[in-house]
């Protein structure tokens, strides 16, 4: 997993039946975002959305293609 010292800020946004998670990582800018059930709880969405942030912060450290 990344560098928990690292300081991310999430965004949670109500969709209909599901929650919109950004995490931004405050260093650099680089966010990324999931959607999933209310039900799962906060903590575990949060998990989620840095596990996606941390793998998009490796992608870029080793120079891979960003999707458009």
């Amino acid at each position: 997993m990344g560098d928990d010292r690292r300081e991310v800020i999430y965004e949670f946004i109500r969709i209909g039946g599901s929650v919109k998670v950004t995490a931004v990582d405050t260093a650099t800018g680089v966010e990324a975002t999931i959607v999933g059930d209310p039900a799962a709880g906060t903590a575990r969405l949060e998990r989620l959305a840095r596990q996606k942030l941390d793998y998009v912060l490796a992608k870029r450290a080793r120079g891979e293609r960003q999707d458009p």
